[in-house]
């Protein structure tokens, strides 16, 4: 039997298994872990359970042991180490005019590397701004590009609902979310109503999309095997007859108001037509040709 327990690097960070082995340990405990990083400290988040057997493709790495006192003054230098790589970069960003914004600093617990995540819309020609890093820490230096979710993630918050954020409390990983699951819900396409404080579409719509999804589909069902007489369809309003301009002030429904209108649009029509390319047509005072066979009368 293989005592398995669960572990986070950071608040908002992945949970990891890690192999206990014969150590007693509680949710809250501060430890000590070999990782793919190198040694670091983890806090225990999980209570330890028993397997039969671990996994053959990726082998768990073990906890080496609990945080000692020195292990925690260290951590406490660390802390202190992060907040000063984070003001140092921030000013040499603002020196250089980098178009990125300086997330988070994590520093090694063995002094071995110290990680920036930044932001950017666009790539970042950073390799200047490392070597600045690297002569005044005297460390190895990463720079890592994340989103927008990831940002959100690191820094924490407290979302519409007025509850932390989901991204930085419990879930694990990010699942795609689109505006059909808004549509399918019936939701108001606002996106300040729907987005989060990232930006990005809220993750809690995924939530309930399912359950949605589904229940249209049965109703989809249900009405397609109902008989046809059962069928209910919605009942259509009747159509109130339009008005034109000169009956703008009737009421509604006044129908012979509108015939009258009609009738007297239909002779005018009427008229027009008569007239057309006659007398009516020429201009005023006879500047029209005369008809054939009269010439201009002869005064005496």
């Amino acid at each position: 039997m293989y005592n398995i327990v669960g572990v986070r690097y950071r608040e908002g960070c992945k949970v990891y298994n890690f192999d206990a082995g014969d150590l007693s340990l509680v949710i809250g405990d501060t430890v000590i872990v070999d990782s793919e990083q190198g040694v670091g400290a983890a806090t225990v988040v999980a209570d330890v359970r028993q397997e039969e057997t671990l996994p053959k493709n990726k082998p768990l790495k073990r906890v080496l042991r609990k945080a000692t006192p020195d292990d925690m003054r260290r951590l406490e230098k660390n802390g202190a180490m992060e907040s000063e790589a984070f003001k140092v970069c921030q000013q040499k960003i603002l020196e250089r005019e980098m178009v990125m914004k300086l997330v988070r600093v994590e520093w090694a617990f063995d002094n071995s590397r110290a990680t920036f995540y930044f932001t950017a819309d666009g790539r970042v020609d950073f390799r200047d701004l490392v070597k600045d890093l690297a002569h005044r820490f005297r460390i190895r230096i990463e720079m890592r590009q994340i989103g927008v979710r990831d940002e959100a993630k690191m820094i924490g918050g407290y979302g519409p609902c007025g509850r932390p954020l989901c991204c930085s409390t419990f879930l694990k990983d990010f699942e795609p979310v689109s505006i059909r699951m808004a549509k399918k819900q019936d939701l108001v396409l606002n996106p300040a109503k729907i987005s989060g404080i990232c930006g990005r579409l809220m993750c809690c719509l995924g939530y309930e999309y399912s359950f949605y999804d589904e229940a249209q589909k049965d109703a989809r069902k249900s009405r397609a095997k109902a008989p046809e007489g059962e069928r209910q369809t919605a009942p259509r309003e009747p159509r109130e007859p339009r008005a034109g301009a000169a009956d703008a002030g009737a009421k509604p429904g006044d129908q012979g108001a509108a015939d009258k209108h009609k009738k007297k649009r239909s002779a005018w029509r009427k008229r027009k037509k008569k007239g057309k390319g006659g007398p009516s047509d020429q201009a005023p005072g006879g500047g029209g040709e005369a008809p054939k066979g009269e010439g201009p009368k002869k005064e005496d």
